[in-house]
């Protein structure tokens, strides 16, 4: 799978965090978040392995009971079932890929006519 980037396509399933898909394969997923100055996801855990990069931003993550402050260049793997938060201190954007494959972050396929 290829993708060509765009600037559309996102959509935001928490206040103040846009997300769009960008590839994803059997074993993979690739999202960019767009997280906005104030806004927080809150505590939770999932059955995929989260592994993030910072492109831009500040923010303040949270990985069982640590914190870690969150630049750019900054990296992380949240294991699996591993509760985890973010604080956004600056309008921030991260490329996040998770596996096994998120179902509920695969697009919707448009049929075709």
């Amino acid at each position: 799978m290829f993708n060509k980037y765009d600037n559309t396509g996102f959509h935001s399933r928490i206040k103040g965090i846009d997300q769009k898909t960008l590839v994803y394969g059997e074993r993979t997923l690739m999202t960019e978040f767009r997280l906005k100055k104030d806004h927080k996801v809150p505590r939770h855990s999932h059955p995929y392995e989260q592994t993030g990069y910072m492109i831009a931003g500040e923010m303040i993550l949270t990985i069982g009971s640590t914190p870690y402050r969150c630049l750019p260049g900054d990296s992380w793997c949240i294991p699996m079932n591993m509760e985890h938060q973010a604080e956004v201190i600056e309008d921030s954007v991260i490329i996040e890929v998770f596996s096994p494959v998120r179902k509920d972050y695969l697009p919707e396929r448009k049929e075709s006519r």
